[in-house]
């Protein structure tokens, strides 16, 4: 394999590590500091109350668990951040394969049990293409580089 092929593949694999990085990154902020503001937008003031709890108590444990979402959400995109600049073509390939498995579970899980929340289930569908364009990302990837690898 030449080296301008393997400088390619890896280039790739930089630019969709970070494109992810950032939108876990952007995400877990927003999910750790405004998710009052990202439930109002996406679902509606009226949805957003449900969502938000009644009671004290149930409000404190959704922000809690919002914030250890956020936090989670932007570790994963600390940590994609941080696989980007490897360069090992075995470990990408194996990343990708494994980020690809992630998305599309991701996916069927929204469309088996979110979509039969009551208000959520009219935002299952926006949500569950995301999903599969994030997963098709690395499957072009994979594509990419194999296309390298056999030509």
């Amino acid at each position: 394999m030449s080296t301008a092929t393997t400088a390619s593949s890896s280039s790739a694999f930089m630019l969709i590590c970070l494109l992810h990085s950032a939108i876990a990154l952007s995400s877990g902020a927003l999910m750790m500091f405004k998710m009052k503001e990202i439930y109002t937008f996406t679902h509606g003031i009226e949805t957003a109350t449900k969502l938000l709890g009644s009671s004290p108590h149930d409000q404190l444990l959704i922000r809690t668990s919002d914030s250890f979402s956020g936090l989670l959400l932007f570790a994963i995109g600390f940590l994609l951040f941080m696989v980007s600049f490897v360069k090992d073509k075995s470990f990408q390939s194996f990343f990708a394969k494994g980020c690809t498995i992630l998305h599309v579970m991701v996916a069927i899980w929204r469309f088996w049990f979110e979509r039969r929340v009551e208000d959520l289930a009219w935002d299952w569908l926006r949500q569950t293409v995301g999903d599969i364009l994030l997963a098709l990302s690395w499957v072009f990837f994979l594509v990419y580089s194999w296309r390298e690898k056999y030509d």
